[in-house]
């Protein structure tokens, strides 16, 4: 396997990463309103997430940066020609995390809920556009031969990418309300375990849909496996949330978002921004890499940083891995 090729499968596995765990962070938030009944419940559901939803974020600067080191090719036609929808995704996510930190601030419950409300439109706008910018990088844009965006903002607006972004929406709602059921106590815990069930139908249908429209538009047989493998596991996280078994259902869920994203690199591979211009036109994982003494400078970097980032992200986990419920919350000063 060349370099090209691992760095590929690499930048595969940062945002598996991503998806899996900023996905339940993003339903967590865009669930607020709709679970919460009370401030103190509104506390729990924050609490929950509040240790890791800023370490899930490196996840995407990761993929970022290894996007720009080993594929500068990419990341400058990906970069330019999704400025707008990128730049609404990185405004959407600096208003969330201010949202977390200033909404305790005053005491004031006027003040709580315009924060609250930016934690919702944080966490709803990013779910949305990344689908939509996923299911674009998929299917190709306009480029032309010198790998330059020929098309419009509008352009990245086609059924296809929509339906992307409705799908990705659906699962992290679903991924939120399920991860909620997993980490609160009593009430909440419940209410989250109905609501999975009821956004987890809505999620399977678009999962359904999208993946076989993109089965159509060049799967293999592979693929078609991995999507399948997506879908079954989705369902089994819906039969066992339906069973109460909220810890399987969680890492069902985790599974079926993980596999879902390795079947769009895979369908995707070996281009990385597929030209609807003219199919010569397209960025590959050959003429959009690095030179092969930057990978190799990149791997041995990554081969030592890694394992120790993943050591400590799981020990954040682990650490944070209690249940907690309205008890846990002290009186709001």
């Amino acid at each position: 396997m060349e370099l090209t090729d691992i760095w590929f499968v690499a930048i595969t596995v940062l945002w598996v990463g991503y998806f899996v765990l900023e996905g339940f962070d993003f339903g967590v938030g865009m669930l607020l309103p709709v679970m919460a009944r009370n401030e103190t419940e509104r506390r729990v559901m924050i609490n929950t997430i509040g240790p890791v939803w800023d370490g899930n974020e490196v996840w995407l600067i990761t993929a970022g940066g290894a996007t720009f080191a080993a594929f500068p090719e990419w990341y400058a036609s990906l970069f330019s020609g999704f400025y707008l929808p990128l730049l609404l995704i990185l405004l959407a996510l600096i208003v969330r995390g201010v949202a977390f930190e200033y909404r305790a601030k005053r005491d004031s419950m006027t003040w709580r809920r315009r924060w609250d409300a930016c934690i919702v439109a944080g966490s709803f706008a990013p779910a949305l556009l990344w689908g939509i910018a996923f299911a674009n990088i998929v299917r190709g844009v306009k480029l032309d031969a010198r790998h330059e965006y020929v098309g419009t903002f509008w352009d990245l607006l086609n059924p296809y990418a929509l339906l992307g972004g409705l799908t990705t929406l659906a699962l992290c709602a679903t991924h939120g309300a399920v991860f909620l059921a997993l980490k609160t106590t009593g009430e909440i815990s419940g209410r989250a375990a109905v609501l999975a069930l009821r956004t987890g139908v809505a999620a399977a249908v678009l999962a359904v849909a999208f993946l076989t429209w993109t089965q159509i538009q060049g799967g293999t047989l592979g693929t078609v496996i991995l999507s399948a493998v997506a879908v079954l596991s989705f369902a089994a996280a819906l039969g066992a949330i339906a069973k109460g078994r909220q810890g399987w259902a969680f890492l069902l869920s985790a599974v079926a978002i993980g596999v879902t994203v390795i079947s769009l690199f895979a369908v995707l591979y070996p281009n990385v921004l597929p030209s609807t211009v003219n199919p010569a036109y397209s960025l590959t994982v050959e003429n959009a890499a690095a030179t092969p003494k930057t990978l190799g400078i990149m791997t041995w970097v990554a081969v030592i940083f890694l394992p120790l980032v993943l050591l400590y992200q799981s020990w954040t986990y682990w650490v944070f891995r209690r249940r907690i419920g309205v008890g846990d919350i002290p009186a709001h000063h």
